[in-house]
């Protein structure tokens, strides 16, 4: 298993910002976190990499508190993507997902490779030259998305790999999302663990085999989309009516406010 959160809460001082968070994520499996804003979903995967240390309880990854895994061995098994990504140097794309290589010592023949291959796996391939700075925001999150599968593309040397990704589609065209849903499934049957955060509950229910709700710090809910996504539970942690249906040509559920 590759992820386990026991019993985790955080306190900034007297706040409160997560109380008592415990699941699971098994390798090839995409657990989508959902939540109004405000509900401590970056709070927690910042915790999930390692980037804070909870106040209560413990993350655990392939069996070690994460706070312990340091340096190249962290970076092989573990990819994140943050919400946003700052870069101001006018690296061209392919520079910038180079980044994502600095761990590994597979050559520069191979590390070429995995650049060019992650660009294509996010209909980057274009941009390959071009420089960063000049990208527009959803063309520099393909490339960002592409730096952190650059960084976990093969094992090398990895027993387990997780893949934490804070709303990567949020800038995205409803064609590069439908790519990034297809991209995460992809990387699952891997064997990648996936911990992503999604606004779209649609698309929440689409691409995750279990859904983990938050609510003001707590889980609310834990489980399969069938189990998270009620009516009732939708509406009263989101503070909004929401319909939901099940799309008679797919199959997959479908949550609208009404």
């Amino acid at each position: 298993m590759s992820l386990r959160v026991d019993s985790v809460s955080l306190r900034i001082g007297q706040v409160p910002l997560l109380a008592d968070i415990s699941f699971r994520v098994a390798d090839g499996e995409v657990l989508a976190i959902i939540g109004p804003n405000g509900a401590g979903k970056s709070t927690l995967l910042r915790l999930l990499s390692g980037d804070t240390a909870p106040t209560a309880g413990a993350v655990l990854f392939n069996g070690r508190p994460v706070g312990a895994w340091r340096g190249e061995d962290k970076a092989r098994s573990m990819a994140v993507l943050p919400q946003a990504a700052t870069l101001s140097f006018p690296f061209t794309v392919e520079e910038v997902v180079m980044l994502g290589r600095t761990p590994h010592r597979t050559g520069l023949r191979r590390d070429l490779e995995v650049v060019r291959e992650a660009l294509q796996a996010v209909d980057g391939g274009h941009l390959l030259q071009r420089i960063y700075t000049q990208l527009s925001g959803g063309e520099k999150q393909r490339v960002q998305l592409a730096r952190v599968l650059a960084q976990i593309w093969d094992p090398d040397g990895a027993t387990e790999r997780l893949l934490i990704l804070d709303e990567p589609t949020a800038s995205f065209d409803m064609a590069h999302q439908q790519l990034t849903l297809g991209l995460v499934k992809q990387l699952s049957r891997q064997g990648i663990g996936i911990v992503l955060v999604v606004h779209d509950l649609t698309m929440a229910a689409r691409c995750a085999d279990n859904l983990l709700l938050l609510s003001c710090g707590r889980v609310a809910a834990h489980g399969s989309a069938d189990q998270v996504l009620t009516e009732a539970l939708v509406s009263e942690v989101f503070q909004v009516a929401v319909s939901i249906q099940r799309s008679s040509v797919t199959g997959d559920l479908w949550v609208a406010p009404r």
